[in-house]
C-alpha cells in the first residue's frame, strides 16, 4: 500500500500508440487517466470497447511502459520498480490461460514451478488453491472437461499461486453464460474476504454493480466519474460529460447525495386521454423538474426527491381524481443510465480502433 493509503495509484497517466502514420505523438490510449483503489476492495473500472481498459491494466501489471504521468502498486513504483511489482501482483486476462491438456492440478503445480516453489511447495499450494476455489473434486480432470466457470476460477486459482496484494482482472467473465459468472463472481468475492485488493475492468453494468465498492468510469482513456454504485446512481450519472475527472479516490463523503437526479416516479395511464391529467399529478411532485411524456407508451416520468413522499402523493392525487392507471412504481436509474448520461453512448459501443495489445 502507497503512503497515500491507496493499494493502486494513477495520477495523469498517458499512454500513447504510435503508429507507423501516426503525427502528433500518435493516439493516447490513456489521457491523463487518475484511479485511487483503496485496500481489501473490489474497484470497477467501467467502460466501452477503446476506451482505456485493458491498458489502463496492462500499465499498472508493468506490462506497458507509460509515457507520462505517475502509478503506483502496493506502495511501489510502476516504472521504477517494476520486479518488485510483478511480485506482489495477479493478472487474470479476458480468457482463461491454462492447459487444457493437463488436470486442474497440473496445471495449478506448473504454475507453481513457474514461480520458483519448488515441487513440494507447488503441490501444496496447487491443493490449497483448488480447495479455496471449489475444485477439489474436479483436481484430476482434463481442463478440457470443464465447463466455462470452472476454467475460469483454475485460471484465477493460477493467478493466486504467489497470494498477491493486488490482482488485476480484465473482463474476467466474457463469453460465460449465467452460472459460469455467478461461480467467478463468488471467487472473487472470496479473494476480497481474504484481503486481496481487486481491480476489476468490465463492461457489464450488472457485474460492476454487484461486485464493486466503488467504480471509475473511464471514457476516451481518461476517468470520467468516480464513486460508488449508490452514489452514481442516486446522482442520475452525475456532472455532464467534459467535466473533468475528479480527484483520486472519487467525491468527498456524503458527496453524489439523494438530489433530483436520483429516483424516478413512472406512471403507465389505462386511457391515453387521461395522459395531461396524469402530467400534472406528476409535476406537483416533480419539484420543478422536467415532466416527460411518452405518448406511444401512455408513461409519464419525472425525477423527484423524495421518493416516498411523491409515490404517496400522486398515488392519492389520482384516486381523488378516478384517473386509472396501468401502472406506477418508482424507478432507481441504473449504472446503465449513468453510464449514458456521462458518456451519451453505451458501454457496448467503440468509437475508437480496439486497444493494441502491445507498443
Amino acid at each position: 500500500m502507497s503512503a497515500s493509503g491507496y493499494a493502486v495509484l494513477a495520477e495523469g497517466v498517458v499512454k500513447r500508440y504510435r503508429g507507423r502514420k501516426e503525427k502528433g505523438g500518435g493516439k493516447r490510449a490513456l489521457d491523463g487517466f487518475d484511479l485511487a483503489v483503496r485496500p481489501g476492495t473490489v474497484h470497477g473500472l467501467l467502460g466501452p470497447n477503446g476506451a482505456g481498459k485493458t491498458t489502463a491494466v496492462r500499465v499498472l501489471a508493468t506490462l506497458l511502459r507509460y509515457d507520462a504521468g505517475r502509478a503506483e502498486v502496493a506502495g511501489l513504483d510502476v516504472a521504477r520498480e517494476p520486479r518488485r511489482v510483478r511480485s506482489r501482483i495477479g493478472l487474470t486476462g479476458q480468457y482463461a490461460a491454462v492447459d487444457e491438456g493437463l488436470t486442474g492440478r497440473q496445471n495449478l503445480e506448473m504454475f507453481g514451478r513457474l514461480f520458483h516453489l519448488g515441487n513440494r511447495p507447488a503441490r501444496q499450494r496447487a491443493g490449497e488453491l483448488l480447495e479455496r476455489f471449489g475444485l477439489t473434486e474436479a483436481a484430476d480432470k482434463a481442463a478440457k472437461e470443464y465447463s466455462g466457470g470452472m476454467r475460469r476460477r483454475l485460471d484465477l486459482a493460477s493467478s493466486m499461486i504467489l497470494q498477491p496484494d493486488v490482482l488485476f482482472l480484465d473482463e474476467p467473465t466474457t463469453g460465460l453464460d449465467p452460472r459460469g459468472r455467478g461461480e467467478v463472481w463468488e471467487a472473487v468475492r472470496a479473494l476480497v474476504a481474504g484481503g486481496t485488493t481487486v481491480l476489476l475492468t468490465t463492461q457489464y453494468l450488472d457485474e460492476a454493480d454487484r461486485l464493486a465498492s466503488h467504480i471509475t468510469v473511464i471514457d476516451r482513456g481518461r476517468a470520467i466519474a468516480d464513486d460508488t454504485p449508490d452514489a452514481l446512481k442516486n446522482r442520475g450519472g452525475g456532472a455532464p460529460r467534459g467535466g473533468g475527472a475528479p480527484p483520486p479516490g472519487g467525491a468527498p463523503p456524503g458527496g453524489g447525495g439523494r438530489g433530483p437526479g436520483g429516483d424516478r416516479i413512472e406512471v403507465v395511464a389505462a386511457d391515453p386521454g387521461d395522459l395531461e391529467a396524469v402530467a400534472r399529478a406528476v409535476d406537483r411532485v416533480a419539484g420543478g423538474g422536467l415532466v416527460v411524456t411518452d405518448t406511444p407508451a401512455r408513461r409519464v416520468h419525472a425525477q423527484v426527491a423524495d421518493r416516498v413522499a411523491a409515490l404517496t402523493e400522486v398515488v392519492r392525487s389520482l384516486q381523488d381524481d378516478g384517473i386509472a392507471v396501468e401502472d406506477i412504481g418508482l424507478r432507481r436509474p441504473s449504472l446503465d443510465d449513468v453510464f449514458l448520461r456521462l458518456t451519451g453512448h453505451g458501454t457496448t459501443e467503440n468509437h475508437d480502433a480496439p486497444e493494441v495489445a502491445a507498443a
